[in-house]
């Protein structure tokens, strides 16, 4: 049995009956677009008017005071080189300093220190990854301890006759 996949084109709806016509299309800016880029198929010749009819403009984020973020303008390049009055726009931007990175909108939160499951102060705590070799010794020498601690803390304790238990530590399951 054979397969056919059939393709049209997003905006016209006409079949496309060569793969070598077929234009993926990716939209990153548009005013009908909530900052998220959007992708469609189209027909070479469909996109044929916008291939030569490209702008030249500026890309400018200005940064007000009182303002967390940017605005970001794109405009004609020709209406924002008429800024310049004192000298051209080349100039003043071969004279530029580099763009310092924008600070952050907020700080990150700082990150959790990882615990060391090799102590007894944390030994058989649960967490995500493999029991180590040095966490499954303490364990099997401490149990005792370490449920004691586990209990208080609120923690589940460590059942040895739970088989997924006594794979993870190393125990004897008792008969």
């Amino acid at each position: 049995m054979g397969r056919k996949t059939i393709r049209f084109s997003d905006p016209s709806e006409k079949l496309i009956t060569d793969d070598g016509d077929l234009v993926r299309v990716v939209v990153r800016q548009h005013p009908e677009l909530d900052g998220q880029a959007v992708e469609f198929e189209g027909h070479r010749d469909e996109l044929a008017p916008i291939t030569g009819a490209s702008l030249q403009v500026a890309e400018v984020e200005l940064y007000f005071p009182g303002e967390e973020e940017p605005r970001r303008v794109v405009v004609d390049a020709a209406v924002f080189d008429k800024l310049a009055t004192s000298r051209t726009m080349a100039e003043l931007l071969i004279a530029s300093a580099p763009a310092r990175r924008a600070p952050a909108a907020r700080a990150a939160a700082p990150r959790k220190e990882r615990l060391d499951y090799t102590t007894l102060e944390h030994a058989g705590k649960p967490h995500r990854g493999a029991a180590t070799d040095a966490e499954k010794q303490l364990v099997r020498q401490h149990l005792a301890e370490i449920n004691k601690r586990l209990a208080a803390d609120g923690m589940r304790t460590i059942d040895p006759a739970d088989p997924d238990h006594a794979e993870r530590y190393g125990l004897e399951v008792p008969a």
